[in-house]
């Protein structure tokens, strides 16, 4: 009896033990579905730490690898971090300075308010408006590192550089939304020429459920032209936001005749997230542009797009 009461203690310490061990693994990792990546350890308490980590550094776009210029680091849509083994604990993860790695001068714009902004001496560059606000509510320095230009444009958009980022302004934007943080990770990733393979999305390392968060569709036909008497095809095809195949997704394709009436067709994608629509037709006016508009559901998410063909003359 007394070693039975020993076993059966024995196998419970076992089982607790095993199940401490896997929620721990949990809680030191997380899987973003958005862009099918995980972010773990010194890296993850980094990113978790900050309660704005999702809209500074965006999602993460690779794992944590050895970069081409010799950094342990793992790139997200706004930002690097890098781990540096040799500092203390707590400090061993950096921002890497994206701002000064990108900075291209394209010629500075003229600011005369000087009451609106805040001179940095350290590199001589101001910070003013609605930028110095969005600067001081994010984290300042610590955050974004000093001013290293002044505004500019870039891509057709104001711009101003600091050392670990890129703020734009977005006057289509609500109001109190229009800064925001460049996507300079992808940027630096590119520049860098690193692998692009590390782009593509992975499985959870904590066996996390992978979550559609949103749906891609796209349709083309066959033909660009055909006859006025004839058949064709339109190809759906139905993904989820890292690209990957949405499978049983249903689909509506409603075409539209040039005498005005509409066809509907409903279709199903396969494992590999495609459909097909088959048409036949007759006696299409010459030269009339026939469209097809096509809306997916999966998940309780939701698609459109449109493609078309000509009759030829």
């Amino acid at each position: 009896m007394l070693r039975r009461v020993f076993a059966f203690i024995a196998a419970t310490c076992l089982l607790s033990a095993s199940w401490g061990s896997v929620r721990a693994q949990a809680e030191d990792s997380k899987y973003f579905s958005e862009t099918g990546h995980n972010v773990k350890g010194e890296f993850f308490k980094f990113y978790s730490s900050n309660p704005n980590a999702t809209f500074l550094y965006g999602y993460p776009i690779t794992e944590e690898f050895t970069s081409k210029d010799g950094n342990t680091v793992q790139y997200f849509q706004r930002a690097r971090f890098e781990f540096h083994r040799n500092l203390p604990e707590g400090q061993r993860i950096q921002l890497s300075t994206l701002g000064q790695f990108t900075y291209i001068s394209t010629g500075p714009l003229n600011v005369a308010n000087s009451f609106a902004c805040r001179l940095y001496t350290e590199t001589g560059f101001s910070v003013c408006f609605a930028f110095l606000e969005f600067f001081d509510e994010y984290g300042g320095v610590g955050q974004f590192g000093y001013p290293i230009s002044g505004f500019e444009y870039h891509e057709n958009k104001i711009v101003q550089y600091f050392q670990k980022a890129r703020l734009e302004w977005q006057p289509w934007m609500a109001e109190g939304q229009r800064v925001v943080v460049s996507d300079l990770g992808r940027m630096y990733f590119e520049k860098l020429g690193e692998d692009p393979g590390l782009l593509a999305p992975v499985k959870p390392i904590d066996n996390s459920p992978q979550v559609t968060t949103s749906l891609q569709v796209r349709a083309f036909a066959w033909k660009a032209v055909t006859l006025a008497t004839d058949t064709q095809l339109f190809f759906v095809i139905v993904q989820d936001q890292n690209l990957q195949p949405i499978a049983g997704s249903g689909c509506t394709a409603i075409v539209h005749w040039p005498d005005g009436r509409t066809e509907s067709t409903n279709i199903t994608t396969n494992t590999n997230g495609v459909g097909i629509v088959s048409l036949s037709f007759t006696n299409q006016p010459y030269g009339s542009l026939i469209y097809t508009d096509v809306t997916c559901a999966s998940n309780g998410l939701n698609a459109t797009t449109i493609t078309s063909f000509r009759i030829w003359y």
